[in-house]
């Protein structure tokens, strides 16, 4: 025993050989870590050190392997999560919607919880007012768990059912007549084949392939894999050679997929699906009639990761494309098993599939890498996809069902654009028409029978809710319509569903841009009028702010105010829009009095006041007879190309006769985009209606 070198009251057995000192258990650290030592084998002190750091270690260890539960409210959804993982990252997790316009970076403010029970490593944000601080919101992206939580979605956030134009019975109506003879890409063929005989002893193959030959197979050009012949001899003899046969058609050559015992009539369905940005629909229909029988709609998963498609890509890039695929595919195959149980139909009679979307929607539903996309000369994988088979992306129908997935022409303009343009038709006509898909993104065609020319503006997500700070999508208690008095700026407020106000929709937000510059409350550059003093117009942190409704008139108790900030975001988007048509028409040699036609089409469009909508520049002043809306012209098209091989020909076409405009690399782009920045515009003289 001695006395501690560095304590000298402290007694110790503890004696380094080397240097004849004595160290207490405080101080049991080797002095020469680094330097041979003799005694090291036997050093207790060298012993105690080292295993210290290993303690240590195996403390981290378990520290990073500590989990947590994370309960989420109203739902009562529980997920264990490893410690200082991310509400956002939980919620996810736990497959619970929380809207993460920009991916999680903080700077949208639209990821909001609400904290119950526990606690969370919060930084703080301005984007939470003092009023929701003080009922314990927190930003999800922002916000680490440390143990035990329980948060709830709050009312102004909880996932409604989105309104949709067109869906039930009324799908069936609108779709009645726009194909004529039904075409499908799989056919289901019952047959009869004679029994084999002395006389006729061709093998079970020829037998089956003399059979399609009479049905109209073109059996030259068929081919069939070692599956179907290992259970052709099985199938043909199971039910007295009555059979049914699946046959696939391809580019280069059919293939006969499946032949099982039995040729009584059995129902065949296919699927026309929609993927967009925002939301995805569902049309299930009878391919026997072309009758819908079901049609559902729901926002896409993939909106946890970002409004945007370069969100979306960003998403990608950090965590694979097969967790963006698998979020799309979840709310697909959600609806399309809402769609089987309302038409008690089972999935396996689907057959065939067509699905339309965006070049960066279909390249993350399939597991293709997206990333080239947004890269300089912004490129995609595929722009022309084979028909593959719904097994091999996993969609919830018949496993060798065909799929076709509509084509696109350039990384920006993808097949939903040239799915809409073989629903209006306008590339058969001879009126020159500007084609505008109002949404997520946005999609501009112009041209006619003899030429197409198309082009992506960077509209943003302005128009669906996101960057704006009540904005929303059009779901129940979404302000569609706003009307303000112009002596006491009192709103009238239209919402979907007459619900109490929980947001502000694209529709709203064009309807309120316009009464607040008719009333004076904001002028041409987009500012507010600070000499206004009235109650709907305040000061809220460091901006002024319109309040739409005030607190005790909402579910949440919160003012749905429309602040400057909103205010700038959507003027941006408006600009990009209306920079894109003034754009394309000068690189064609034209402007807006040679446009015979313009046709809006998208989810949003549908409730587009168009007066508004000029009133603020995001359409041009010209005749209002020109313009038409034809609903969710994407959907339509896809829903022609499930029936008739002449129209999914027809949509190649399409896309091989589209020249594509890049406005990335176009001065004039930016010049447009600038002057578009005044409400409606720089030049008065565009929109001589607004001006008088």
């Amino acid at each position: 025993m001695g006395t501690c070198i560095n304590h000298p009251d402290r007694e110790t057995p503890y004696l380094c050989m080397k240097h004849k000192i004595y160290l207490c258990e405080e101080c049991l650290h080797c002095k020469d870590p680094n330097v041979y030592c003799k005694h090291r084998p036997s050093c207790p002190i060298w012993f105690m050190s080292k295993r210290q750091e290993g303690w240590a270690a195996e403390d981290q260890q378990e520290a990073a392997a500590a989990t947590v539960k994370v309960s989420f409210l109203p739902d009562g959804q529980i997920v264990d999560v490893p410690t200082n993982t991310t509400l956002l990252e939980a919620a996810r997790l736990a497959d619970v919607h929380v809207n993460a316009s920009c991916n999680g970076k903080g700077s949208c403010g639209k990821c909001k919880l609400v904290v119950t029970d526990g606690t969370v490593n919060a930084p703080p944000t301005p984007l939470l007012s003092d009023g929701e601080k003080a009922k314990g919101y927190v930003l999800a992206c922002q916000s680490q768990v440390t143990g035990d939580v329980t948060v709830s979605v709050p009312e102004e956030v909880i996932q409604r059912k989105l309104k949709i134009a067109g869906m039930g019975q009324t799908v069936t109506e609108e779709v009645h007549g726009l194909v004529a003879d039904i075409d499908p890409m799989l056919k289901t063929i019952p047959l009869t084949l004679s029994p084999p005989t002395l006389a006729d002893s061709v093998s079970d193959l020829d037998r089956l392939n003399r059979g399609l030959k009479k049905e109209g197979c073109d059996v030259a050009r068929l081919n069939v894999g070692l599956k179907v012949m290992r259970q052709l001899a099985e199938a043909v003899r199971q039910d007295n050679w009555n059979i049914t046969a699946s046959v696939i058609r391809r580019r280069c050559a059919n293939e006969i997929l499946e032949v099982r015992p039995g040729n009584g009539a059995s129902p065949s369905l296919g699927l026309a699906i929609d993927v967009g940005t925002t939301t995805i629909v569902v049309y299930l229909v009878d391919m026997q009639n072309g009758t819908v029988i079901a049609a559902t709609a729901g926002h896409n998963r993939q909106a946890d990761c970002g409004d945007d498609v370069i969100n979306r890509i960003v998403c990608a890039e950090k965590n694979g494309v097969k967790k963006l695929s698998r979020m799309a595919l979840a709310t697909i195959n959600d609806l399309i098993g809402e769609a089987l149980d309302s038409a008690g139909a089972k999935a396996d009679a689907i057959h065939n599939v067509v699905i339309s979307g965006n070049t960066t929607m279909a390249h993350l539903l399939l597991q293709i890498e997206p990333r080239y996309i947004r890269r300089d000369p912004y490129i995609p994988t595929v722009s022309d996809f084979p028909i593959l088979k719904a097994g091999e992306i996993g969609l919830k129908a018949n496993r060798i069902a065909a799929v076709f997935i509509m084509p696109g022409p350039a990384s920006y303009v993808g097949g939903d654009i040239v799915s809409g343009i073989l629903y209006t038709g306008f590339h058969r006509e001879e009126p020159i028409t500007l084609f505008i898909d109002v949404g997520t993104n946005g999609e501009i065609v112009l041209g006619n029978h003899e030429w197409l020319m198309t082009a992506a503006c960077s509209a943003g997500p302005a128009f669906e809710g996101g960057g704006i700070r009540w904005g929303m999508r059009a779901e129940e208690g979404a302000i569609e319509k706003v009307t303000i008095d112009p002596d006491s700026y009192e709103p009238q407020l239209t919402t979907v569903g007459d619900a109490p106000a929980r947001g502000i929709c694209g529709s709203g937000m064009i309807d309120l841009i316009a009464e607040l510059l008719k009333t004076g409350i904001i002028d041409r550059s987009g500012r507010f009028n600070k000499e206004i003093n009235n109650p709907r117009i305040r000061e809220i942190g460091d901006e002024l702010a319109y309040v739409l409704a005030f607190a005790d008139q909402t579910p949440m108790q919160e003012d749905i105010i429309f602040a400057a900030s909103d205010l700038k975001n959507l003027v941006y988007s408006k600009g990009a829009v209306y920079a894109g048509f003034t754009t394309l028409l000068n690189e064609a040699g034209m402007d807006f009095s040679m446009v015979e036609r313009v046709i809006i089409t998208g989810g949003f469009g549908q409730y587009l006041n168009i007066e508004q909508a000029v009133a603020i520049g995001l359409l041009p002043d010209i005749a209002r007879e020109k313009f038409a809306y034809m609903g969710n012209s994407s959907i339509k098209g896809a829903y022609m190309a499930l029936m008739s091989n002449s129209y999914r020909q027809e949509a190649k076409e399409i896309c091989n006769r589209m020249t594509y405009v890049d406005f990335s690399s176009n001065p004039r782009y930016m010049d447009e985009f600038t002057s578009a920045l005044f409400l409606p515009h720089t030049n008065l003289e565009a929109f001589p209606s607004v001006a008088g």
